[in-house]
């Protein structure tokens, strides 16, 4: 009853409990409501960190299978962090909540959508700025408290293409986008955040020095998505995100189902 309350609440806008809202609540459960799925298949052709073996670490196997050759029954073995997937606070920080500790609460939210898809298109290497935020902020009123906030780089435009995707340099160096240390100690403490995201393999700049911005999000209890799909599908305001990932026991992460709503 506590998880139905706040999808209420979320999707209503407001704790009251007029005809009108209940009807927007409705939406979601009469089909009328547009959702937009935000996630990757997770499988053996798709793009990855990359690592020594300079392989996909994801391996699906059947164990039973029908006449056609099609899984009765399978396995599977990849790494908390392929595909799209959740970084549980304690990915980027000691003593932090791991993956099956996150509240449930945390995993229904409003989203921003900040679009810099022709800055990134201009430089790989964009991490999102101030600027950015206050842009939005000028559109679109603050970012909401509680929101999970998307950077939308145009890199899903890439997702078939590994090479791009990577877009590693001679030395191995990859370069994408991301965010900045000081829009996320922003988003964290003047705007109380549940939670960044991306459409690409990592929420800190390809080229960073180290994970710096992980460091701020997921040490202040925050979570990441990355390699969010479908992303130049979402409004920049008045959608809303469902959170779903795999509840792995002590787990850093692991791979996540994403909706967007749309009323």
């Amino acid at each position: 009853m506590k998880i139905l309350a706040t999808i209420s609440i979320l999707l209503i806008g407001c704790s009251g409990a007029s005809k009108k809202q209940a009807d927007k609540f409705e939406q979601l459960f009469t089909g009328e409501m547009q959702i937009i799925d935000l996630t990757y298949s997770l499988g053996a052709s798709a793009p990855y960190w990359p690592n020594s073996e300079n392989k996909n670490p994801f391996n699906y196997e059947a164990i039973f299978t029908h006449p056609s050759g099609m899984a009765v029954l399978g396995k599977y073995a990849t790494p908390e962090h392929n595909g799209t997937h959740i970084d549980a606070p304690i990915h980027g920080g000691d003593n932090l909540a791991t993956v099956d500790q996150i509240s449930p609460e945390d995993f229904f939210a409003p989203l921003a959508v900040i679009d810099v898809r022709e800055k990134c298109a201009a430089n790989p290497d964009y991490g999102l700025t101030m600027d950015d935020i206050l842009e939005w902020e000028e559109m679109h009123g603050k970012v909401p408290a509680g929101a999970v906030v998307i950077m939308s780089t145009g890199w899903s435009e890439k997702w078939e293409d590994m090479s791009q995707y990577q877009n590693q340099d001679e030395n191995g160096q990859m370069h994408f986008p991301g965010f900045t240390e000081e829009v996320n100690v922003f988003l964290v403490k003047e705007r109380n955040i549940k939670g960044v995201g991306i459409d690409n393999l990592s929420i800190d700049p390809g080229a960073a020095d180290g994970f710096p911005a992980h460091g701020i999000t997921n040490g202040a209890g925050k979570y990441h998505l990355e390699n969010v799909a479908n992303v130049h599908l979402l409004p920049e305001s008045g959608a809303f995100i469902i959170v779903a990932p795999i509840k792995i026991e002590g787990g850093s992460g692991g791979q996540v189902r994403l909706f967007a709503l749309i009323p």
